[in-house]
């Protein structure tokens, strides 16, 4: 009997997990596993995309009195190529971190976390105005985060006002 109940169980969970494989394997659109890139992401008009609705995304240029989605954008005196280059050596410094696009003063780099392989999109947008390099940062996925966007930002603030102090 025990050893008919250790047999169903392993035949359920084989299923499940080739069940499972096959749906990542097979995924398009907005599905739980799809790891297309948005089309929102670059600069228009001076402006990251919005955050999603979902808490998982912070941003520099969400509403300050979104403290949901909101997050200081890091202050950097500089040209913007100077700026990018040290968003862009802030984010090669991390681990799972892949840059994607680098062009002028923009930066969009992803995130992967290392079992699940889930993504994270991060963008970087150097005002040259304000001398303020702007972020947004958003899981692709899910809807909470616990906190590892703005924890993945504040890690490259401090990396970057590391560099940038005299």
């Amino acid at each position: 009997m025990l050893l008919r109940l250790l047999i169903a169980a392993l035949v359920l969970l084989t299923v499940t997990v080739g069940g499972l494989a096959f749906h990542v394997a097979t995924a398009s659109g907005d599905t739980v596993f799809s790891w297309k890139r948005p089309d929102n992401l670059g600069v228009k008009e001076g402006r990251l995309a919005p955050p999603k609705t979902t808490p998982n995304c912070v941003s520099s240029q969400a509403d300050p009195a979104d403290e949901e989605h909101y997050i200081a954008p890091i202050p950097f005196k500089g040209a913007a190529v100077e700026a990018i280059a040290a968003a862009r050596k802030a984010v090669e410094s991390m681990q799972g971190a892949a840059v994607i696009r680098h062009e002028g003063n923009y930066l969009y780099a992803e995130f992967r976390t290392p079992l699940m392989r889930f993504v994270d999109d991060v963008e970087f947008f150097f005002d040259e105005k304000s001398d303020l390099i702007h972020l947004r940062s958003a899981s692709r996925l899910g809807r909470r985060d616990f906190g590892v966007n703005r924890a993945r930002v504040e890690a490259i603030r401090s990396r970057i006002e590391g560099r940038t102090k005299a």
